[in-house]
């Protein structure tokens, strides 16, 4: 059978509903970053769309060609490929870590330089980790739910090692995020409740620990806390955001009239593009991304639950989950709800690897909701 399934059956259509709210994020975000990117590319290439063109070639089209290429494959023929993928994306991740090749920004060692084209191979151990749990958790003879040596050791092996080398980077919120998302798959399985309890508790655990011993996580734990303690320090960030995100009001300062997207606002093509949503487009236009958010993830956790087989019901919830959780992380952070911690808002966000692999991923899933 051909991996590659290009020709439609009779009633397969795709959830028209999903991919709407996939492609007004799509837009919305290539537009606001239009507008938070300006003031930067201007001073520092002498190009008001330097990174809304970086971000459409390098992250838009290997995206459309990525969505192109997974929504035209039939999913079930991931189970046959996913440890490949997952032992190709880790050795990738260790090239990163422990080559040349690897690049550090920022105080982290997360990029691969390949020419022209830059790749976050950690956005793509995202997807192929989860893919790949989906497939050993539905595999059929061997009891992975409920049984400890088959099951639940393998798994925190498994998470382990993931997190050890996404840490490594380091990428604390990443390990999170995927390990969330996998908790989450692992407990849609049916796994007993108490190996879900366990793993939080060892998850917790570990954190705190790997908090208390890194200076930089400390602060920023501290910081959230005690924000107006270290106005210049460890509490400037989410002060600033609180700032650019309280100046929009109700309807905003309107479209690229943002005051605070280079001189005061850290990240503001990053982590913290939602606060330039909420002073450019103000509580309506923050209001009206997440619900878009919302529809997008409700609506495919309603596919998930019609799914016929448990790798599709898995593999859809999984993907989901790291989108919807990533989501609330940043928007939490930015919003003073949690600590800041550098996590990008998908769709919205620069960074063309992300985006890539947010695309490629949306396409599997729409995939999926063809034989709902």
């Amino acid at each position: 059978m051909a991996i590659f399934s290009f020709k439609r059956k009779r009633n397969e259509k795709p959830d028209y509903l999903f991919l709407f709210a996939f492609g007004a994020l799509l837009i919305f975000g290539l537009v606001v970053l239009s507008s938070a990117s300006s003031d930067l590319g201007k001073i520092k290439f002498n190009d008001t769309y330097y990174y809304l063109k970086h971000q459409i070639i390098y992250g838009l089209s290997f995206g459309l060609l990525g969505f192109f290429i997974t929504y035209n494959t039939y999913y079930k023929h991931y189970k046959k490929i996913a440890l490949p993928l997952l032992i190709l994306s880790i050795l990738v991740l260790g090239v990163v870590l422990f080559t040349p090749l690897g690049k550090a920004f920022g105080g982290s060692t997360r990029w691969l330089f390949l020419g022209p084209i830059t790749i976050q191979p950690s956005e793509i151990l995202k997807v192929t980790f989860l893919v790949y749990l989906a497939t050993w958790l539905s595999r059929p003879g061997a009891d992975r739910k409920n049984n400890i040596m088959n099951g639940f050791l393998p798994f925190l092996l498994m998470a382990g090692l993931v997190a050890v080398l996404l840490i490594l980077e380091p990428a604390t919120s990443t390990v999170f995020i995927i390990l969330c998302s996998a908790l989450i798959v692992y407990f849609m399985s049916g796994a007993k409740f108490i190996y879900i309890v366990l793993t939080l508790l060892i998850g917790a655990i570990a954190l705190a620990g790997l908090i208390y011993v890194t200076p930089y996580r400390f602060e920023r734990f501290t910081s959230f806390f005690s924000p107006n303690q270290d106005l210049e320090g460890g509490g400037f960030h989410s002060n600033q955001a609180l700032i650019t995100i309280g100046s929009g009001g109700l309807t905003g300062v309107g479209y690229g009239q943002s005051a605070n997207k280079y001189n005061y606002l850290p990240e503001s093509i990053g982590d913290s593009i939602f606060a330039i949503i909420a002073e450019e487009f103000g509580f309506i236009g923050a209001a009206s991304l997440i619900f878009v958010f919302f529809v997008l993830l409700l609506r495919g956790f309603f596919i998930a639950r019609g799914v016929r087989d448990e790798f599709g019901k898995l593999l859809m919830i999984g993907l989901l989950s790291e989108i919807g959780i990533q989501a609330f992380i940043n928007i939490g952070a930015i919003s003073g709800l949690l600590p800041i911690t550098g996590v990008t808002l998908p769709f919205i966000s620069y960074g063309g690897t992300s985006l890539a692999v947010l695309m490629t991923t949306v396409g599997i899933m729409a995939n999926v909701s063809k034989y709902a």
